[in-house]
């Protein structure tokens, strides 16, 4: 099988575009290279492969010269190793933070004289070595400093020894700020003193005491083995076809989503990818209340992502795919095992029994493919999960875990703003909320979204029951109309069809979108991270697809004073109506943290389903047959629903 065009950069890829782009004068010693990514062909090109030549491949990295505070973007043509073109990005920009800052701006800090000084005078502290510093995005707060220096403001913990939970101890009342273009502490703010909480709590296996028993292993065996193939990056699975990709920036992708039917592939979904994430804190304690991490383009939820561990994040026969990623001095590594791929068990998919036929009921057990990723954003956690299933269904969920953010209050003091979990050891209230943008084909680029609400008829003679209620389709024409959010009273969901494609109802064709659980943001619309992120502002947004049009709060949040991104293109309020159409979808989670959330958070599930609806004309799982299973001997039996 030929390799698809949107499959990521190979590691080979990756070396090439680092070469290319150190033989660029602008690149120099000071230059860091924040990311390299697949510069995808236009849709034209992949939508005739295989039949028409795979088309070049390229690719788009952006770049930070530190003694200039500049930011650029290349575009580079690997197959013929050539620059196409550079493109510099508006004064004041900063581009996502990179690994290697990350680990750059901790030895900074414990090395900083001024930190050593403040943590003597608040804590006796004078050895560094057990002191943690995770960096965290400065944000934006209307300085001039904030526009015109490349800043963070770490977060510091100590650890009782190498291997504790550092999370357990915060310093709280210290906060260093960090030049990362200079590398060095320019000060470190004071806000009081706390005393360290007095406990510690580690989570580690060989730490924890008195560890439950009776538990019998859980063998998931395929001895055929899986269901589905891998050739590259490209993915088939029952009547699935698509390919899987993961970026520094996205992290998890999915891409050319599309499903066998009428002896043909028919196109669902283009792309889909989290485009950000923000976790924003309600705390305004001095050291909190500048806490809200843009996960996506401030850290890069690729470059964050595990390496995964068969029996822990994934069980089952399981097949895995590698990431090939560069640091900011353009040395190439790869990330085993960053993405996995399995099949698991889902109950029931249909059942029927005819009580005029109780000897032979008739039901299918379901199986979904999984796709999924793990990505550790400092103290957090985030699992992304695609979810094909045998009937057309695609799911998206997040589940959150890890280690809550945590601050030290006083003896006796009960926080506002948070919730206390330990002595002296408390966890701030805050929320998640994510961005998912799906480019939808649905049998073509021409679709229409529509919004739907289920509304009780009017009590009249033709209702006179009051029984009735119906759903009430409209048909989204501009990016305006479409600004919506959820709606409980109305059981609201979003259908994306396409009119010039019939069902056998001579209905279009289409895909329901059925949101899940989701928040609505508690700070104020001119809190600095809501003018950041204004993606929050709405739960559905939906735009004409457009190559630059990524990322919802656009290219450069870091440290951005907001405004750019949805809010910026959505104000054109540009038709969309029969036209290649990106649905975005911002859905949250809001955290009142409890005593059960430490010291590891059990994981919270949230995201949507997408379901077709008259995108078939009748079950496509009706072909899906008996299962086999083995049973108290070595025959086979068939099982509808045990």
């Amino acid at each position: 099988m030929l390799n698809h065009p949107l499959e990521p950069l190979t590691a080979q890829e990756i070396e090439t575009a680092v070469e290319l782009l150190k033989a660029v004068p602008s690149c120099t010693a000071t230059t860091r290279i924040i990311s390299i990514m697949l510069k995808e062909p236009p849709k034209e090109l992949v939508h005739s492969w295989p039949q028409e030549p795979v088309p070049a491949r390229e690719a788009t990295a952006v770049l930070l010269e530190n003694a200039t505070n500049a930011v650029s973007s290349i575009n580079l043509n690997l197959t013929s190793r050539t620059i196409l073109g550079v493109r510099k990005a508006p004064p004041g920009v900063q581009p996502t933070l990179s690994l290697d800052e990350q680990i750059e701006c901790e030895q900074a800090v414990l090395a900083s004289p001024e930190f050593r000084a403040v943590l003597k005078k608040h804590y006796g502290i004078t050895d560094t070595s057990l002191v943690m510093v995770d960096i965290w995005s400065a944000g934006y707060y209307g300085s001039e400093e904030e526009r015109t220096r490349r800043l963070t403001r770490p977060l510091c913990f100590v650890r009782t020894d190498p291997t504790d939970n550092g999370y357990a101890k915060p310093i709280e009342g210290i906060r260093p700020i960090v030049d990362l273009n200079k590398m060095e502490v320019i000060r470190v703010e004071e806000y009081g003193h706390w005393p360290l909480p007095p406990e510690s709590c580690n989570y580690s296996a060989d730490r924890v005491q008195d560890q439950r028993s009776g538990i019998k292993p859980l063998t998931i065996a395929q001895p055929e083995g899986a269901s589905f193939s891998l050739t590259g990056n490209q993915i088939e699975w029952q009547n699935w076809k698509f390919v899987a990709g993961l970026n520094a920036r996205e992290g998890l992708t999915i891409h050319h989503v599309r499903y066998y039917n009428q002896k043909r592939d028919r196109s669902i979904l283009y792309r889909g990818s989290l485009t950000e994430m923000v976790v924003p804190y309600g705390d305004p304690k001095p050291t909190q209340v500048r806490k809200n991490a843009f996960d996506v383009g401030e850290y890069g939820m690729g470059m964050c992502a595990n390496s995964l561990r068969l029996g822990c994040d994934c069980l089952g026969h399981i097949e895995y795919l590698d990431a090939h990623l560069c640091d900011s001095r353009g040395r190439a590594f790869t990330i085993p095992n960053a993405i996995c791929i399995h099949e698991e068990d889902y109950g029931i998919l249909w059942k029927h029994t005819d009580r005029r036929l109780p000897d032979t009921p008739e039901g299918r057990r379901s199986r979904r493919l999984v796709v999924s990723s793990v990505s550790t954003v400092e103290n957090y956690e985030d699992g992304f999960f695609w979810y094909f299933y045998q009937d057309g269904n695609i799911q998206f969920e997040v589940k959150l875990t890890g280690i809550l953010s945590l601050g030290a209050v006083l003896d006796g003091e009960k926080p506002k703003h948070g919730s206390l979990i330990a002595p002296r050891l408390y966890a701030p209230n805050h929320q998640h909320f994510f961005n998912v943008r799906l480019d939808f084909d649905i049998d073509g680029m021409e679709n229409t979204v529509q919004r739907v609400d289920v509304v009780a008829d009017p009590v009249d003679d033709a209702n006179m029951f009051e029984n009735a209620f119906q759903a009430r389709v409209t048909d989204l024409e501009t990016e305006q109309s479409a600004l919506a959010n959820l709606n409980l009273e109305t059981a609201r969901t979003w259908k994306i069809i396409n009119k010039k494609k019939t069902n056998a109802a001579g209905e279009p064709v289409g895909y329901k979108f059925i949101p899940g659980d989701n928040s609505t943001p508690f700070a104020s619309p001119n809190a600095w991270w809501r003018r950041r992120a204004g993606f929050v502002n709405h739960q559905v947004w939906v735009t004409p697809y457009s190559e630059d049009e990524k990322y919802a709060a656009g290219d450069y949040p870091n440290q951005c004073c907001g405004g750019d991104g949805l809010t910026s293109w959505t104000s054109a309020d540009r038709p969309i109506a029969s036209q290649d159409v990106v649905f975005w979808y911002t859905f949250g989670h809001t955290h009142i943290p409890r005593l059960e959330d430490y010291p590891v958070m059990p994981a919270a599930y949230i995201g949507f389903l997408l379901k077709p609806n008259g995108f078939f004309d009748r079950n496509p799982a009706n072909d899906v047959p008996p299962s086999k299973i083995v049973g108290n001997g070595a025959s086979l039996k068939t099982c509808d629903n045990c």
